[in-house]
C-alpha cells in the first residue's frame, strides 16, 4: 500500500492579512518534508468559494510550486473540475501537461464534477447534467493529450475545433487518470472507464473491501471501455491520520481538524446555508458539532483498537500500523491521509509525519513492490482486453486550415 497526503487549504476564521500567505507556505514546507520522508503522493483538490473549508482554488498554481520544491513525490491534481463552465477543456489539458513537464513526469490527473451548490451555482453548472459534462470533457481531454493535432470535438457540452493542443505531457500516453468517487455507483463508473478511483469520504476496512471488490470486478469485466488511453487500475481512499507516541495527545491534536473537515463538507454539500463573506464556519462548528455527531466522543475511548472511520488512523504508531494492515488486506492501493484540517498546528503536522515515516511506513513499503507486481500480472489480460475495446487516437482532416482573419 502507498501513502498520500491531502491538502485542501483549510483556514478557519478569524483571519489576518497574513493568514493565507502563511498557510500556503506552511503547506509547501510540510510537502517538502513529506517528499524527503518517502511519502508517495500529495493530492490537492480544486474548490471554489468554500470559505474556511478550502482555499485551494488554483491547485495547478500551487502544485507548480510543489514541483520545484520536491524531487520524487507524485503530484496529484485531485480533482480538476471538468464541466466546461468550471474549466474549458483545452485549458485543463494545457495545465496538466505543463505541470507534468515541470515535475519531470510526476503528475496524477484526478477528474471530477463538484457537488456543492456554492460551486455549481457559482459557475452556472446544472446538477442534472454535470456527470454527462464530466464524461464528455474527460473523453476530449484524453484525446487532446495524444492526438497531434487534436482532431476536434462536437459533443452536447464540449465543442472544440482542430488544434494542436500544447504542450504534450512528459508521461506517455498521458499521466494516470482518476475519477472522484463518493458512492458505489461512482466506483462502478470509474471501473467501467478504466480510471483510478479516488474516494474522499471516510470508511473502515470492511467498507474498503466492498469498494475494492466492486471496483476490480468492473476493471476485469467486459464492460470496461477505457476513457483514457491507458487503464489506471488503482483505488485510493482518504483516511484521517495523526501519529504520536501518546494516544491522548494524538487525539487532542487531531480531533478538531478532522471533525472540522467533516463539518465543512457537510455544511457546504448539505445542511448549511452559506452567506458570502458573512458565514462563520468555525464558530458554527464549535456551536453545532455535537448536534451533527462530530464531538470529541465520536473518536471513541482511548486504548481501543482503531476502527472508527471518523477517527481513522489517529493514535500511536502501533495502533496505526494495525489499523492500516486491515486496509492493506482489504486491497486498498493507497491511503490518502488527511493531515491539514481545521486549526491543526504546523509543527504538530511535521512531528506526526516524521514519526509515521520512521515507525509505520517501512513495513508497508517493503510489501508494496511485490504486491504491485502480483496485481499487475493478474490484471494485465483484462487491461489488454479493455484497451482493445478503446477507439484509437483519431487522425485530423489533413486539409483543415485555420481561417485567416480576413476569412473569419
Amino acid at each position: 500500500m502507498k501513502f498520500g497526503l491531502l491538502y485542501g487549504a483549510q483556514l478557519p476564521r478569524p483571519w489576518t492579512q497574513d493568514s493565507e500567505h502563511r498557510l500556503f507556505n506552511e503547506m509547501l514546507d510540510e510537502i517538502e518534508l513529506a517528499d524527503r520522508l518517502g511519502f508517495d503522493h500529495v493530492w490537492c483538490p480544486e474548490h471554489h468559494f468554500l470559505e474556511e473549508y478550502s482555499h485551494m482554488s488554483a491547485p495547478e498554481a500551487f502544485l507548480g510550486a510543489v514541483s520545484q520544491r520536491t524531487s520524487r513525490i507524485r503530484i496529484g491534481h485531485a480533482v480538476a473540475l471538468m464541466p466546461p463552465a468550471f474549466n474549458p477543456t483545452a485549458r485543463v489539458a494545457e495545465r496538466i501537461a505543463t505541470l507534468d513537464l515541470l515535475s519531470d513526469g510526476r503528475v496524477d490527473f484526478g477528474t471530477g464534477e463538484s457537488t456543492t451548490p456554492t460551486e455549481l451555482g457559482g459557475f452556472g453548472v446544472e446538477r442534472s447534467v454535470k456527470r454527462d459534462q464530466w464524461a464528455e470533457a474527460v473523453d476530449a481531454v484524453a484525446r487532446m493529450f495524444v492526438e497531434e493535432p487534436f482532431a476536434g470535438y462536437e459533443g452536447k457540452y464540449v465543442s472544440a475545433p482542430i488544434r494542436n493542443v500544447l504542450p504534450k505531457t512528459r508521461q506517455k500516453p498521458h499521466p494516470p487518470m482518476w475519477m472522484a468517487c463518493g458512492n458505489r455507483d461512482a466506483i462502478r463508473t470509474a471501473a467501467a472507464k478504466g480510471l483510478g478511483a479516488l474516494n474522499f469520504s471516510f470508511f473502515g476496512p470492511a467498507e474498503t473491501k466492498k469498494w475494492v471488490d466492486a471496483y476490480y470486478s468492473g476493471i476485469e469485466s467486459a464492460d470496461c471501455v477505457p476513457a483514457a488511453f491507458a487503464v489506471n487500475a488503482q483505488i485510493a481512499a482518504t483516511i484521517p491520520m495523526f501519529c504520536h507516541r501518546d494516544e491522548t495527545t494524538a487525539v487532542e491534536r487531531a480531533v478538531d481538524g478532522v471533525q472540522f473537515f467533516n463539518f465543512g463538507l457537510g455544511f457546504y454539500a448539505g445542511f448549511g446555508t452559506a452567506a458570502p463573506a458573512r458565514t462563520r464556519l468555525w464558530e458554527e462548528f464549535q456551536r453545532d458539532r455535537d448536534k451533527h455527531g462530530m464531538g470529541g466522543s465520536s473518536f471513541g475511548k482511548p486504548g481501543m483498537p482503531l476502527g472508527n472511520p471518523a477517527r481513522g488512523a489517529v493514535g500511536t504508531p502501533h495502533q496505526i500500523r494495525d489499523f492500516l494492515r486491515l486496509h492493506e488486506e482489504a486491497g486498498l492501493d493507497q491511503a490518502i491521509f488527511l493531515v491539514q484540517g481545521g486549526g491543526t498546528r504546523h509543527e504538530h503536522i511535521r512531528e506526526s509525519l516524521e514519526l509515521f515515516a520512521n515507525e509505520v511506513m517501512p513495513e508497508f513499503k517493503e510489501r508494496d513492490e511485490a504486491a504491485v507486481r502480483l496485481k499487475t500480472a493478474r490484471l494485465q489480460p483484462a487491461i489488454d482486453a479493455a484497451m482493445a475495446r478503446r477507439e484509437p487516437p483519431r487522425t485530423a482532416d489533413p486539409d483543415y486550415i485555420i481561417p485567416a482573419r480576413s476569412q473569419s
